[in-house]
């Protein structure tokens, strides 16, 4: 009898360690399983974040594209957008929200997040610092003497020496050497080629036809004379229009031009005064102005240009000329000259002349169909870009 109950005990014993160990098995399972589930998640967690990181640096890449190349959106930069994809049909998603800083500085910041179920499971912001450099607010083709009537905010390409006592505030581009005293950027000199292309303008394209797209359109023909208190052209036309004149053209205060002038032969700005000045204001991917001869500033002379103008020989001070007041916002690029006869001029004189790439960047057609493009940026950076 005694027998029989040690077996049953040692039997009992047997199956409860048994059971005790089948149970620290378990639970060493279910602990090595739901430690496994959260390395798992972490691990998808770490994958989906670095995948919205880079979507919204994708963003900033986007943003940078569009602000180069302005000629692709219908306002005057590209102000951003909201859900946007790289890939159509996924559920991962950027905002990008752009704020000029200046003319050649933005603000960029865009947000990446992945949808599920109509809400954000994952998100990443990112604000930076764009800035387009070099951009040439002045391009000339011959050595210039900077005189102090004189700023430029931006960068200037010089073909020959560059002198002088004028404002440079950006950096200089000489083909010889840069003895001038105000230049707040770097001094590049002896620089075999000009930092941007040439725009390349030819007056050929635009004294009958010009073209938008395939379609080819008549040009508003103005004759010589002397202009002032009249508008020519409409700010909201589509496509910008063109004025063409065939020989010299004055404009003596007053005049507002919307859409591109053309002269054949030499511009005259006078008479006019700050109140009153001349305004010529590109149309959206035109230039503004496009000159065969020079250009001549008389006394009282007043001009306010938004957008590119290339001219065909130099800017002149007429001698003795006074209260002159000129505002280029854009680009000003002369292509055998520079600006001349500021040396003995008055101090009441100013001339200003603005870096805009969004302004100046043009897209025309010189032949139906065939689109040319021109910028006078030639690349952009981040000075900065913070996490959110």
């Amino acid at each position: 009898m005694n027998k029989t109950s040690n077996k049953t005990n040692r039997a009992g014993t047997a199956l409860l360690v048994v059971l005790i160990i089948v149970m620290a098995i378990t639970i060493l399972s279910l602990g090595f399983l739901s430690r496994s589930n959260v390395e798992l998640a972490c691990g998808e967690n770490t994958i989906l974040r670095t995948q919205v990181d880079y979507l919204a640096e994708s963003g900033l890449e986007h943003a940078k594209g569009l602000i180069l190349n302005p000629q692709d959106v219908i306002s005057e930069y590209w102000t951003g957008a909201e859900a946007l994809q790289l890939v159509m049909g996924s559920n991962d998603y950027y905002d990008v929200n752009v704020a000029k800083l200046g003319e050649c500085n933005y603000q960029i910041t865009c947000e990446a997040y992945r949808m599920k179920a109509g809400e954000r499971i994952a998100s990443s912001a990112l604000t930076g610092e764009l800035r387009l450099d070099p951009s040439i607010a002045l391009w000339t083709g011959a050595a210039w003497v900077s005189e102090p009537q004189i700023t430029v905010n931006g960068d200037v390409y010089v073909n020959g020496t560059l002198q002088g006592e004028g404002y440079i505030n950006g950096d200089a581009f000489a083909s010889s050497s840069i003895t001038a005293l105000y230049v707040e950027g770097r001094k590049n000199e002896n620089v075999t080629q000009a930092p941007v292309a040439w725009p390349g303008l030819d007056i050929s394209h635009f004294s009958s036809t010009y073209y938008y797209g395939s379609t080819g359109y008549p040009v508003q023909v103005i004759g010589p004379d002397t202009y002032s208190n009249c508008t020519f052209g409409s700010a909201s036309s589509q496509p910008p229009e063109v004025f063409y004149c065939g020989g010299d053209i004055e404009l003596a205060g007053g005049v507002t031009i919307n859409g591109m002038l053309v002269v054949q032969q030499h511009l005259i700005i006078s008479d006019a005064n700050s109140a009153n000045p001349n305004i010529i204001t590109a149309g959206k991917n035109f230039p503004a102005l496009l000159v065969n001869g020079e250009m001549l500033l008389r006394s009282g002379a007043a001009l306010q240009l938004n957008g590119l103008a290339q001219i065909a020989n130099r800017i002149n001070l007429e001698n003795g000329a006074e209260n002159v007041d000129a505002d280029i916002v854009g680009g000003l690029y002369i292509a055998n000259g520079a600006l001349d006869g500021f040396g003995t001029s008055s101090v009441s004189n100013s001339i200003n002349i603005t870096a805009a790439p969004a302004m100046a960047s043009i897209q025309i057609w010189p032949t139906a169909g065939n689109p040319v493009r021109w910028t006078p940026c030639a690349g952009a950076f981040f000075r900065s870009i913070e996490r959110n």
